[in-house]
């Protein structure tokens, strides 16, 4: 008795499933969660409320162009580095998966699209557009020299609010210290739990002459470094919502955005990092949830600006 027989439409349609699957794997794709809910409090915060859906939708298209072109440009730069460290050499360039072309051509579409997108909010964001690229695309570059690259990172993401501030506004007017406390906050964490992802490499990093601050200082003063910036970054939340004269709303994301942190810091030691995904994924991906759902909330329900 014969099978189901496979057609060439079915085995076309899961060959290019496979492929985009590929892709979005190389980029991460599923990572936006880190700096997508950031931009949203920009724009949330620039309308004072639910923003215009289109140019909200063109926020989100930003966001995301932005971010897919400089993860396939970091992922491009370190495909030899990631073919010689155990723990990356499976990734999508170093094992084959996704060809050097293949990459070159999903960095630069993306890059063209987030620039056209930039454009189609307004003319300040579209010429801003190439150096926020610029500033993207160095972090890759960074670490090869300096182990301030964290900074680098935290400061990649501190744009996502800002961009998105600008992109609803149009301009620089009106008080920018909350969107500004905002950004702060957001380079610290992102610094912070940069960090704790870096201790997994540490062996590796020293013997290629890699720089990282673990590697310099060791992961357990790179721990408490991490612990310090979080810290800080809890602090620029809190002026956030000072500033903004915050409503009980804002106050519960914050303090549970904080019982995250805390519970990351919980779950990596110095003599023990099998934890570090969860700490890493798990945490920080609900930390940019929990504060962005708080502030959306209150000014639904006449918080200010």
């Amino acid at each position: 008795m014969e099978g189901p027989r496979r057609t060439a439409g079915g085995t076309g349609h899961r060959e290019g499933s496979a492929v985009i699957r590929r892709y979005l794997s190389l980029v991460k794709f599923s990572h936006s969660v880190f700096a997508l809910p950031f931009a949203l409090q920009g724009a949330w915060m620039a309308s004072g409320g639910v923003p215009e859906l289109s140019a909200l939708a063109w926020v989100v298209f930003c966001a995301v162009t932005a971010r897919t072109a400089a993860m396939g440009f970091n992922r491009l730069l370190d495909r030899r580095i990631d073919a010689e460290n155990p723990r990356t050499a499976s990734r999508e360039l170093p094992s084959g998966q996704v060809s050097v072309a293949g990459a070159v051509a999903l960095v630069a579409i993306s890059a063209a699209l987030f620039v056209a997108g930039a454009f189609q909010l307004n003319a300040l964001c579209g010429y801003l557009a190439l150096p926020v690229l610029g500033v993207l695309f160095s972090y890759s570059a960074f670490k090869r020299f300096s182990s301030l690259a964290h900074l680098v990172l935290g400061l990649s993401l501190a744009i996502a609010p800002l961009g998105a501030w600008l992109a609803i506004r149009g301009d620089l007017h009106g008080d920018l210290r909350p969107v500004l406390a905002l950004a702060l906050g957001v380079l610290l964490w992102v610094a912070g739990f940069d960090l704790i992802y870096a201790c997994q490499d540490v062996d590796f990093d020293r013997e290629r002459g890699l720089h990282s601050i673990p590697a310099r200082l060791g992961l357990k003063n790179a721990l408490q470094l991490a612990k310090t910036f979080h810290l800080l970054a809890f602090g620029a939340f809190l002026a956030q919502g000072l500033l903004l004269s915050a409503g009980p709303p804002f106050w519960v994301g914050l303090a549970a955005a904080g019982a995250l942190l805390v519970w990351e810091h919980r779950l990596v030691r110095p003599g023990d990092l099998s934890k570090v995904d969860a700490a890493f994924f798990t945490a920080n991906g609900w930390v940019g949830i929990g504060l962005f759902v708080g502030l959306a909330v209150d000014l639904s329900f006449g918080g200010t600006v």
